[in-house]
């Protein structure tokens, strides 16, 4: 009884994992395209929507052609400041950080220096002395002109007039430049401090104080950009620049920060070539409200040449061997999709699209699979 037992348990096991491999089999056709024969494949209705294929034809796309360079997004000279001082002084105020927003005629720092009330007593005495050299001026030109005094006395008077309103003037000027008001010093208000203003609006992007350091009027103490006119700044090599025009269009990415491309245009062409045989070019922004940073490195290709031309997606295309083809719908029945392998020549290619070179065969306004045409055939 148990031998009998047994042998049944054997057969039935052994039917259940025939039935097992028979299923397997089959559900791998229902994956796997049928090839009837070389140029003929057959994909039943399951396979075309299970794998997701898709059905289109040839369609008209846009190829260019380009040169690829590389720069980055910089600012106008009149839109980056370095801020200076006429004259040197210990930093004795400071409050900005880098990144503060400030305004043209913004308050920056102020610094202090004995030898600006020097400078302001030197002023306020010879404003002083003016008083009397042009009252002795006009007596002596008085006395010359009635033939009453020598013309050495007067023009001795002139001399000492003219020099002195010379040396004020030039004060003066002095005093204005390091934002010091003549008008106040004449009223006999003399000051130590001076004040630094912003000569532009825009953001601090470096700041070199520090409370109490003497700085020598040739040193920089802060760094201002103004970013309301970005553009790219691109490095064109010799070989290529001929074929840049004014107005081109750019298009450029920022590898570091983001995949997004972005479109400029040529702006201007630079007219000579440096020591490393390469040309600068700029290109103003479609978008110039887009949060680029001065100084970011671009990724850039100048369009040179824009052509439209038959082209199919890439996933339609079967490389062989380097041979291509694509699938071509011959027949389409109730179950099954029935296509024709044709071979075809392939022109430009781009990362989406390939460029379709007609045949012998006429695959124009034919249904082909455009989708689904790398998978792998039985």
């Amino acid at each position: 009884m148990k031998s009998i037992l047994f042998k049944t348990l054997i057969i039935f096991s052994f039917i259940i994992i025939a039935s097992a491999c028979n299923s397997s089999k089959t559900s791998e056709n229902e994956i796997a395209p049928k090839v009837v024969d070389a140029a003929v494949i057959i994909i039943t209705k399951a396979q075309f929507e299970n794998s997701k294929m898709i059905l289109g034809t040839i369609s008209q796309q846009t190829f260019i052609e380009g040169i690829k360079t590389n720069g980055y997004i910089d600012v106008p000279p009149a839109n980056r400041a370095k801020v200076t001082a006429i004259m040197g002084g210990y930093i004795k105020n400071a409050p900005l950080l880098i990144g503060d927003r400030v305004k043209k005629g913004q308050l920056l720092l102020t610094l202090e220096n004995p030898e600006f009330i020097e400078l302001q007593q030197n002023f306020l005495e010879i404003h002083e002395q003016l008083v009397y050299l042009k009252s002795e001026y006009d007596r002596q030109k008085l006395l010359f002109d009635e033939n009453i005094t020598s013309q050495k006395s007067f023009l001795k008077a002139e001399s000492n007039f003219k020099t002195a309103l010379a040396s004020y003037k030039g004060l003066e000027q002095q005093l204005k430049l390091i934002n010091i008001n003549p008008e106040n010093v004449k009223k006999g208000e003399i000051t130590s401090v001076i004040a630094i203003y912003s000569p532009i609006s825009g953001n601090v992007i470096n700041v070199f104080t520090s409370l109490g350091e003497f700085k020598n009027s040739s040193e920089t103490l802060l760094e201002i950009i103004n970013n309301d006119h970005k553009h790219l700044e691109l490095v064109v090599f010799e070989k290529d620049i001929l074929e840049v025009k004014e107005g081109q269009l750019i298009h450029f990415s920022i590898p570091e920060s983001s995949p997004k491309i972005f479109n400029a245009n040529v702006h201007l062409v630079g007219k000579s070539i440096d020591k490393n045989r390469t040309v600068k070019v700029h290109g103003h922004l479609d978008n110039e409200d887009e949060p680029f940073l001065v100084g970011m490195f671009v990724d850039a290709e100048i369009i040179t040449a824009s052509t439209t031309k038959n082209a199919l997606p890439v996933s339609s295309i079967i490389e062989e061997n380097n041979n291509y083809f694509v699938l071509v719908l011959k027949n389409n029945t109730e179950n099954v999709y029935q296509f024709e392998k044709v071979a075809i020549s392939i022109g430009t290619k781009n990362e989406d699209w390939i460029e379709v070179i007609e045949g012998d065969y006429v695959i124009v306004n034919k249904q082909l699979l455009i989708k689904g045409a790398f998978l792998p055939l039985e």
